[in-house]
C-alpha cells in the first residue's frame, strides 16, 4: 500500500504539505493542492487516519455546518439538530458560514480536525471541491436543504416545487389573476424550484398570469426595496397578489406596501414561504407556506447516525429524504 510518503515523493512535497491538503486543505495553493490530489488518486492513497477516524461505532460529536445564522431558517433547523443530539447524548460542533464559501472550508477543516465522527452541512456552495475531498476520504456526510436533486449524496430536503404550488393555487382560488413572485431563481436551486411550482399551478389557466420580480437578496430590505419599485406604478400595472421565496423578503415587502398607503390584502395580497416565527406577528399576519425547519435538523441527525452504523446496522437506508410542506393561512391573503 501506498504511503504519505509516496505521494509527496511523487507530487514533489513534504509528507507535511500533503497531510494539510487532507487536513486542512485552505492552508495549501491550489496549484499544490492539485498536485497532490492527483498523485493520490494515481497510487489510490488511503489515509490511515481517515479509516481510523471514520470507522463505525460509537458517536460522541458531530458537525453542523450551516450557510448562515443570520438566516432564522438555518436557525431553527440547528436548533432541531441540537436538540436530537440532545436526546441522542451526542455532542455537537456548531460553525456558522455566514454564506462565505471560504469560510465554509476553514469551518469544515476545522470539524474535520475536531475528529468529529461526521458533518451535516446546509451547503454555501454545494459543488465545493471540498465537499469532493471529504466525500473521498470517507467522511460521513449527510446534506440539508441545499443540495440539487442530482448529486450523490445523503441529504434531507423539502418539496419545494409543490411548496410553490400550494402559495400560487392558493391565490389563484383566492381569485387573484394578476401574480407575481418575488425572488433570485438563478441564485438558489431552491428558489428556481419554489418559482417552477407556481408556474406549474397556472397551467390550463390562460387568465392567469406570473411576474418574475427579481431580488438580490433573501432579506428585509430586499422585499422593501421591491415594495417601492411597485409602489411606483401605476395600480393597473401592479400585480393583486405576491409570492415570496422567502418570509423575510415578504415582511419586507408587506411593511413597506403599507408604508406607501397599498393595502395588504385589499391592495395586494402577500403569501411568504418558511412561516418563521414572526410571520404570525407581522402588521397583517403572514400567510406563508410553512417548511418543518427543526424537522429538517432532527431528520438529518437521525439520517447519519445511521449512515454511520453501517451496513450491520440494520437500519432502512435512506439515502434521500423528502418532507412536506404546508400552506399556513392568515390574514395577508
Amino acid at each position: 500500500m501506498a504511503t504519505i510518503r509516496d505521494v509527496a515523493t511523487l507530487a514533489g512535497v513534504s509528507a507535511g504539505t500533503v497531510s494539510n491538503v487532507l487536513n486542512r486543505p485552505s492552508y495549501v495553493r491550489q496549484e499544490t493542492r492539485d498536485r497532490v490530489l492527483a498523485a493520490i488518486r494515481q497510487l489510490d492513497f488511503v489515509p490511515d487516519q481517515g479509516s481510523r477516524q471514520f470507522r463505525p461505532g460509537r458517536v460522541r460529536t458531530l458537525g453542523l455546518a450551516i450557510a448562515n445564522l443570520d438566516n432564522p431558517f438555518f436557525v431553527d433547523v440547528a436548533l432541531g439538530a441540537e436538540e436530537r443530539c440532545k436526546e441522542l447524548g451526542v455532542g455537537v460542533v456548531i460553525c456558522n458560514s455566514g454564506y462565505d464559501p471560504g469560510r465554509e472550508v476553514q469551518n469544515l477543516d476545522l470539524l474535520v480536525q475536531s475528529r468529529v465522527q461526521g458533518i451535516i452541512i446546509t451547503p454555501v456552495d454545494e459543488n465545493s471541491s471540498r465537499l469532493e475531498l471529504l466525500r473521498d476520504r470517507g467522511v460521513p456526510m449527510v446534506f440539508v436543504d441545499r443540495v440539487g436533486d442530482d448529486r450523490d449524496c445523503w441529504s434531507v430536503v423539502v418539496d419545494d416545487v409543490e411548496g410553490g404550488r400550494l402559495g400560487a393555487q392558493h391565490l389563484l382560488d383566492r381569485g387573484h389573476r394578476r401574480l407575481a413572485f418575488l425572488g433570485h431563481p438563478d441564485r438558489s436551486p431552491k428558489v428556481g424550484a419554489r418559482l417552477s411550482g407556481a408556474r406549474g399551478a397556472l397551467t390550463g389557466r390562460p387568465d392567469a398570469t406570473l411576474e418574475l420580480i427579481t431580488s438580490d437578496s433573501w432579506t428585509i430590505e430586499a422585499g422593501q426595496s421591491a415594495a417601492r419599485a411597485l409602489a411606483a406604478r401605476a395600480p393597473a400595472q401592479r400585480p393583486t397578489a405576491v409570492l415570496c421565496a422567502n418570509d423575510m423578503l415578504a415582511l419586507g415587502l408587506e411593511q413597506q406596501l403599507l408604508r406607501d398607503g397599498i393595502q395588504v390584502p385589499g391592495d395586494v395580497a402577500v403569501v411568504g414561504y418558511d412561516d418563521l416565527m414572526w410571520a404570525s406577528a407581522a402588521s397583517v399576519p403572514l400567510t406563508t407556506v410553512r417548511q418543518p425547519r427543526q424537522v429538517l435538523g432532527r431528520t438529518a441527525v437521525d439520517m447519519i447516525m445511521e449512515l454511520l452504523a453501517g451496513p450491520e446496522g440494520g437500519a432502512a437506508r435512506r439515502n434521500h429524504v423528502v418532507l412536506q410542506p404546508e400552506l399556513v393561512t392568515r390574514e395577508s391573503a
